[in-house]
């Protein structure tokens, strides 16, 4: 019995020997990343769309426009980056209609950007956190974007860059991205809770470079 109990005991102590070296080497494992040279930026692009997947409705903006800071150095982890500041403009959708945009993105409530992968000098990764506010012409038209519901601020877009093209950040698709709370003067063009994709190509007012181990 007490070889018995010894052999159990040794092997309980592996295990847990194991199991805890295993968590030790994730712990270590952490992707960091390097931004240089980081700092505030501004970002402006061209056409952006909002594109209702379900209905195909297409909201075009003939300009956007963001700001925000990049963390600075290596060893870095998420998020990279905030985005304090958000802004459309020229914003027209079927039938002549024209609606503002009005994002959540702040100082007090920044959005966050995140890499999630690198690869032959591409990074990829996401901006979380959006949530923004429709709203058509005479107020008729009405609507949220967000992530997994109206009020959870969590929304998230795919976005790449290149350190072929260091000034150029691309957002190339909605990950989570939904309308809600749309109102009845839209026509049934955009529906409550239909998945959207958002892309646009900003130019950033100073080259980054970002790299991963």
């Amino acid at each position: 019995m007490r070889i018995r109990t010894i052999l159990t005991t040794s092997g309980l102590a592996a295990v847990m020997a194991i199991g805890l070296g295993a968590t030790s080497a994730l712990a270590t494992s952490t992707t960091t990343w390097t931004v240089k040279p980081g700092g505030s930026y501004t970002a402006k692009s061209g056409t952006t769309t909002l594109k209702d997947l379900v209905t195909t409705t297409l909201l075009t903006c003939t300009s956007s426009a963001a700001a925000g800071t990049l963390k600075s150095g290596s060893g870095l982890t998420n998020p990279l980056g905030t985005v304090t500041s958000s802004t459309f403009t020229g914003c027209t959708g079927p039938l002549g209609t024209t609606f503002s945009v009005t994002t959540s993105a702040s100082t007090t409530k920044p959005w966050h950007v995140n890499a999630t992968s690198f690869s032959s000098g591409v990074t990829h990764g996401n901006i979380s956190g959006i949530h923004a506010l429709l709203k058509g012409t005479n107020n008729a038209c009405t609507a949220t974007v967000d992530g997994t519901g109206a009020t959870s601020f969590n929304g998230k877009v795919a976005i790449t860059h290149s350190n072929a093209s260091p000034t150029k950040l691309k957002v190339t698709k909605g990950i989570n991205l939904h309308v809600y709370n749309v109102s009845s003067g839209c026509m049934g063009l955009i529906v409550s809770g239909d998945a959207v994709t958002f892309t646009a190509t900003y130019t950033l007012n100073a080259a980054q470079t970002i790299t991963s181990p």
